[in-house]
């Protein structure tokens, strides 16, 4: 037997166990698994003494092309993605000119993501006022879900939802059998306490945190999941930074409501003091939360409160972060999405996680999810060869120049890891070795989804 791509030697991380063994791929999927693989490769990689993970799924990301690629596009994007160990992504609506609200945006920004990512992606739809007709159509074409803001997005094109749009969409996203994705904090609160800090000419990082409270929070999740029971829409709560919302989100799936949450790997590593101390680079919203709020976020998240992690990569120019004398007008987003898998690794290193607990938070449940566990989200024979080769006998010290994203700023830049990712494969082809992008040409495709939600390549 021929095989494109032989794996020796590794660690392999199934959903169950550690086992050193080979994989073997034929035309990007999995066909061997064993210690005594009968054939020859055009490429062997020896994986001896690292670990090989199967490839980070980040259903949240934002690359905000078409109109906004000098924030970040697809191609900066999924290097960056690549670099660290994500071979599937979803890219939020909100960011693009035009916003991907209806069935010629999701087009246009399909066609370039083909054009140009290196991973294999998805896209989200958008429900925003006025474009409730719109979905139907988008659901047909391809989208994954929608996504939509329960408090002002930042962005002109896409507009929050008020209670009658978010009620209307709920009813039409649940006779899809699509998942509605929210940014949950409470429009009306998080406006108002800035609007009395802007009065009291009070325009700080601590100024910036308490006027979006763990109580907006907690408070549009509640709202969301009493609409939610009204209309039977799928939910699914993206960047959740409380345990207040963690806590109500798991009473509602006690209620038997469809309802997911992922956190981000900034909430669970860094605290408001780092906010304090690094300024720009740290706005996020919801805010990273003060030490105390924090640790009961990661205890949470120890205990298996939070099904999986994204990495709401959210750039920007510098122009838009470096005047930081009003935090309220500085562009509120965290470039990270390189270090998403290292960042959950570090945890699972200081709290002593198994490996096979770790990919059900970075690959597996994400896969299933959205539809995609046919194909990915595991090691197994007859799925896609996305692997990620790691090592824990080398850190990683992020530095500017190691940043492969468009702009050169993060939260990471001087954080070490304890660990290193060595090589990533995309079905099978070596996408990432070595600190660079080794393909010669994109290698991505656009994960299109039929009705039901099951992903068909």
């Amino acid at each position: 037997m021929i095989y494109d791509l032989i794996v020796k030697n590794g660690s392999v991380v199934f959903h169950d166990e550690v086992k050193k063994t080979n994989l073997a791929v034929k035309d990007g999927i999995v066909v061997e698994i064993g210690d005594d693989i009968d054939g020859e490769a055009d490429v062997v990689w020896d994986a001896e003494g690292h670990y090989v993970f199967p490839g980070l799924i980040d259903v949240h990301v934002h690359f905000n092309e078409p109109g906004r690629e000098d924030w970040e596009g697809f191609s900066t994007g999924s290097s960056m993605l690549a670099a660290g160990g994500c071979t599937t992504f979803f890219d939020m609506p909100l960011n693009g000119v035009p916003s991907t609200t209806d069935l010629e945006a999701l087009r246009q920004k399909g066609k370039i993501g083909e054009e140009k990512s290196f991973v294999d992606f998805g896209l989200w739809g958008g429900l925003v006022p006025g474009n409730e007709n719109n979905l139907a159509p988008l659901v047909e074409k391809g989208v994954v879900g929608f996504k939509a803001f329960m408090s002002p997005s930042g962005n002109k094109e896409f507009a929050a939802v008020d209670d009658n749009t978010l009620l209307n969409g709920m009813k039409t996203i649940a006779g899809l059998r699509k998942i509605l994705a929210l940014h949950a904090e409470d429009g009306a609160m998080v406006q108002f306490l800035q609007r009395e800090k802007e009065r009291q000419e009070k325009f700080g990082p601590d100024d910036y945190l308490q006027s979006r409270p763990i109580a907006a929070e907690w408070l549009a999740v509640r709202k969301a999941i009493t609409f939610a029971e009204q209309t039977g829409c799928s939910l699914h709560f993206v960047h959740i930074s409380s345990a207040e919302a963690v806590e109500e989100i798991q009473q509602a799936k006690k209620r038997g409501l469809d309802v997911t949450l992922e956190t981000c790997p900034h909430y669970l590593l860094f605290d408001h003091e780092h906010t304090k101390k690094l300024g720009a680079v740290a706005k996020c919203a919801p805010p990273l939360r003060e030490s105390g709020d924090q640790k009961k976020l990661v205890d949470l998240f120890l205990k298996d409160q939070i099904d999986f992690v994204a990495s709401d990569h959210s750039p920007s120019p510098w122009n838009l972060k470096e005047d930081e004398t009003n935090f309220f007008k500085i562009w509120g987003g965290i470039s990270g999405g390189q270090f998403t898998l290292m960042a959950m690794i570090e945890l699972a290193v200081r709290y002593r996680i198994p490996f096979p607990k770790l990919i059900h938070w970075t690959s597996a449940r994400p896969a299933k999810r959205f539809g995609l566990d046919g194909k990915k989200g595991e090691i197994a024979k007859g799925k896609d060869a996305d692997f990620v080769i790691i090592s824990l006998k080398d850190s990683f010290t992020v530095e500017k120049n190691s940043l492969l994203q468009k702009h050169k700023h993060s939260l990471y830049v001087n954080h070490t890891f304890p660990c290193k990712i060595l090589a990533t494969f995309q079905r099978g082809k070596l996408v990432f070795d070595n600190g660079r992008i080794r393909a010669s040409k994109p290698l991505g495709q656009w994960l299109n989804y039929d009705g039901k939600g099951k992903g068909a390549v």
